[in-house]
């Protein structure tokens, strides 16, 4: 049993390790994929090999989240203009120091999975129920101070702009306007696709997957295929310049953003990472990097990990959905068995994430970055229709239409995320059906 489970994990890792290289591509989009697969040829029956299904779908998360840095840093190239107000991952692409930042988030990704496995793990199915018990009743309001707290900080970014005073004023409410617009718009989305479902019931599972490939995926995508701008010359630095000190304040920070995000319904890592990146508030863009690379890593695997958790059991994250329609944990046991999969799958592909983003520098030398974004592109549309069909692609493309916003607008993609919290947020206080009789949903 053993072997077989480390087979699998080892099989997971390696596959999410080569798709996470394509940009735009959601390790959730494959996992739906496999679960469709899996229940085709075994029914029912996949509950019944926990040691093959399990660790796989682990695997394909934990190698996902680690390895999916190399686009966001190699393949995600800034126009010009824009240099001196993108993230600090894309300053060091433009610098040429892309395998650096690479590696940077990558430790913090690794720092992420040992603080899971070794100082999370062991101790958490003691005092998270707990911590469950006493928070149940306070996570509706808990969730619109979050909203309010996205919002506010969509800070302008033109103010300076215009010669008169009303000029500055419509410059900066440009950015304002286009992210509350987008976190509105995405939020009646959301109520669209929770009231009337346009995906088949066959599918219902992936019914969010359309939105949120239109609202992220696929803008990122066209950006770079229109993108004007030219990768600098690569350097591959052997040493990374990162101290104890910088190491365990950033974990501390991307820690706390990563397992908030795991722990509280609806909660993304965009949002746990946007809290990290305010606690490192700091002019170290090192702390920043690694905090980014902690926290997404912790939201992704923890939340998966909260799914197997003995006394807990609860569902947090896509992943953790699609699994729990094969199969849902019961034992200790199976508490230990994501554990050591985490832990295996995080050690492998940490070592494959520095050849992986050297083998990627490469193919950038001879293939344009652009066209690694089209060929991705297609990729995406070919998977949202074979899982939803054409519904699911009339999804993606509303949705796109909403996730362009921010980036014509220089607003932040995070409020696109009002497709989950705005219904949910109001379904959770009690509002959401009066809302949604007022849209005409019911």
């Amino acid at each position: 049993m053993i072997f077989t489970a480390a087979a699998s994990v080892l099989a997971g890792t390696v596959l999410a390790c080569l798709l996470a290289i394509l940009p735009g591509l959601h390790i959730y989009n494959v996992m739906g994929l496999a679960a469709l697969y899996l229940y085709s040829l075994h029914g029912s029956g996949v509950a019944s090999m926990p040691e093959v299904f399990v660790p796989f779908m682990i695997g394909l998360i934990t190698g996902w989240s680690v390895i999916n840095t190399i686009p966001s840093v190699l393949l995600g190239a800034p126009d010009e203009s824009a240099i001196f107000t993108v993230l600090p991952g894309q300053k060091y692409l433009m610098t040429g120091r892309g395998y650096e930042g690479t590696m940077i988030i990558g430790t913090g990704s690794l720092a992420g999975i040992f603080m899971l496995v070794f100082l999370i793990g062991p101790f958490a199915p003691k005092f998270l129920p707990i911590v469950r018990y006493v928070l149940n009743s306070h996570l509706h309001w808990i969730l619109w101070v979050i909203i309010t707290f996205i919002l506010m900080t969509e800070w302008p970014k033109g103010g300076n702009w215009g010669p008169s005073g009303w000029c500055k004023f419509f410059a900066a409410w440009s950015t304002l306007g286009a992210g509350l617009l987008t976190f509105f718009l995405s939020g009646l989305l959301g109520f669209l696709l929770l009231y009337r479902p346009p995906v088949s019931i066959e599918n219902a599972f992936q019914n969010i997957m359309p939105a949120f490939v239109g609202l992220f995926a696929v803008p990122w995508c066209l950006l770079n295929a229109v993108s004007g701008a030219e990768v600098p010359k690569q350097i591959v630095s052997d040493t990374l310049n990162i101290s104890g000190d910088l190491l365990l304040r950033s974990s501390v920070a991307g820690g706390i953003g990563g397992g908030f995000a795991a722990f509280f319904p609806v909660v993304t890592g965009g949002i746990g990472g946007l809290l990290a990146g305010h606690a490192t508030a700091q002019r170290d863009e090192r702390i920043f990097m690694m905090s980014q690379g902690v926290s997404k890593t912790v939201y992704y695997t923890g939340a998966l990990l909260l799914f197997f958790m003995p006394g807990l059991f609860i569902t947090r994250g896509g992943g953790a959905w699609i699994i729990k329609g094969l199969y849902t944990p019961h034992t200790r046991g199976d508490y230990y068995l994501a554990l050591g999969s985490i832990a295996l799958s995080g050690a492998v592909s940490f070592l494959l994430l520095s050849p992986l983003a050297k083998w990627t520098l490469m193919l950038m030398k001879r293939v344009d970055y652009r066209h690694i974004s089209i060929f991705s592109l297609g990729i995406i549309i070919s998977l949202v229709f074979f899982i939803t069909g054409w519904a699911g692609l009339f999804v993606t493309t509303v949705s796109t239409g909403i996730g362009l916003i921010p980036v014509l607008f220089g607003s932040r993609r995070l409020n696109c995320l009002g497709v989950l919290l705005l219904p949910i947020a109001c379904n959770m206080s009690g509002v959401g059906e009066p809302v949604a009789a007022c849209l005409g949903l019911l």
